[in-house]
């Protein structure tokens, strides 16, 4: 007696986030493995040449590993499931992601409107990188007034952080939607400190693009690098010339309502070559099972953690969107139901004494993981990014950024007093 195989696990009743993490892509069967194999080749096959010449002209089967590899698709199938959206591409790194969600949209002449509190690297992406294509950025404030200010005839392009790194504003999602949409464009959300749909999907809410780092929460033990993009289902790029150009031939008449996930992966993957490789999709994979219980506790922990902080004698400004003196606190009770990130910024007196004092904390420049890690932004990871744009980020000379881990509250709070 044998099982009939079923092709997939993709339920006719949405499925709860924690099951969906853990039951997504993995087919049902005899023989079937239970989790995600991995794939090594570098190329598939075909049994005759009429075969490649279709997948070559169509991309939708498995060809070059560069486009497309078992791993990492079933990888990308549960993405897509977990942030609700229509499909994902997945790349080397957080930072491939955002330059794939840019130039998605963009080309030279174009122009992106963003939030300023941004991650360093995105900062210097749209002030080092985008201009050499000939693709202008304007930094401004994390509000929709600002935003609408900034709109420009050619911005193709609205860019925020759902929870920003490291100030933790609140993206307004609606709001930035609405006044994208107005003039034409799209926004993009990068949801890394979002958690891969667990505090926020931001689909749900009128993004169009969500981008992320999946080094981070995703992954969840530091050991892995990834990136991802996924797209909902309501874009319009009728007003966007690098989709409309070339009349029966345009990319949108060809591609229709697959044309944006179509040139993500083609520019990211096809093109540019930042792929994903398949022993880091199961990593990733592996990771997703569990982000659920490690981003629950770690935000309990977080806000407990903030909340103590901002009431020690010793410890300046406490940045963290849970806190009720927080600017976005009420944004983070509309989009953030689940909880407020792991994420918060303290300031010390002495950053260098502190740090060197620490001993359960980490110091380490990365999210995400089990274990809590500090930096020291102003010298790190806002380093290269000019001054008052690091101001802008809410990065200050005595800005400690924390990243909780899993560790017991009264343990880190013990080591924090006595660094302090």
């Amino acid at each position: 007696m044998t099982d009939t195989p079923r092709p997939d696990t993709h339920p006719a009743e949405p499925w709860s986030y924690e099951t969906t993490a853990v039951q997504s892509s993995i087919p049902r069967g005899l023989g079937q493995t239970i989790g995600f194999p991995i794939h090594a080749a570098a190329a598939f096959q075909f049994d005759t040449l009429e075969e490649a010449q279709q997948e070559f002209q169509q991309n939708t089967g498995l060809s070059y590993a560069r486009l497309q590899n078992p791993t990492v698709r079933a990888l990308e199938d549960r993405l897509t499931t977990l942030e609700g959206g229509a499909a994902t591409v997945a790349v080397a790194s957080g930072q491939a992601a955002t330059l794939t969600a840019i130039l998605s949209v963009c080309r030279a002449g174009d122009h992106v409107v963003s939030a300023s509190s941004l991650f360093g690297g995105t900062t210097g992406m749209l002030g080092n990188i985008l201009p050499l294509m000939g693709i202008t950025a304007t930094l401004v404030d994390n509000t929709p007034d600002a935003v609408r200010a900034a709109m420009q005839p050619n911005t193709r392009l609205v860019w925020a952080e759902m929870i920003s790194n490291p100030a933790g504003d609140i993206a307004d999602i609606r709001a930035f939607a609405d006044i994208a949409h107005e003039h034409g464009a799209l926004l993009a959300i990068d949801n890394t400190c979002g958690g891969v749909g667990f505090l926020c999907r931001p689909l749900d809410h009128g993004a169009d693009i969500v981008s992320q780092s999946l080094t981070k929460w995703a992954g969840g033990h530091g050991s892995v690098l990834g990136g991802a993009v996924t797209v909902g289902t309501g874009h319009d790029l009728t007003r966007n010339p690098i989709y409309t150009d070339g009349g029966e031939q345009s990319i949108l008449n060809v591609r229709g309502d697959a044309a944006l996930a179509w040139r993500q992966r083609w520019f990211g993957a096809h093109q540019l070559g930042m792929t994903l490789a398949p022993h880091s999709a199961f990593l990733i994979a592996q990771g997703l099972e569990t982000l659920a219980l490690r981003l629950e506790r770690e935000s309990a922990t977080a806000l407990a953690l903030a909340q103590w902080l901002e009431a020690h004698p010793r410890v300046g400004k406490v940045s963290y969107p849970g806190l009720s003196s927080h600017p976005h606190h009420h944004l983070a009770q509309t989009y953030l139901r689940v909880g407020q990130g792991a994420v918060l910024t303290f300031e010390v007196p002495d950053p260098g004494v502190f740090l060197s004092r620490v001993r359960v904390l980490r110091i380490a420049p990365n999210l995400g993981d089990v274990r809590t890690l500090v930096v020291h932004p102003w010298t790190t990871t806002h380093g290269r990014v000019p001054e008052p744009a690091r101001y802008a980020a809410g990065v200050t000379p005595t800005t400690i950024r924390m990243s909780v881990g899993v560790e017991a509250l009264s343990d880190l709070q013990a080591d924090i007093e006595q660094a302090l």
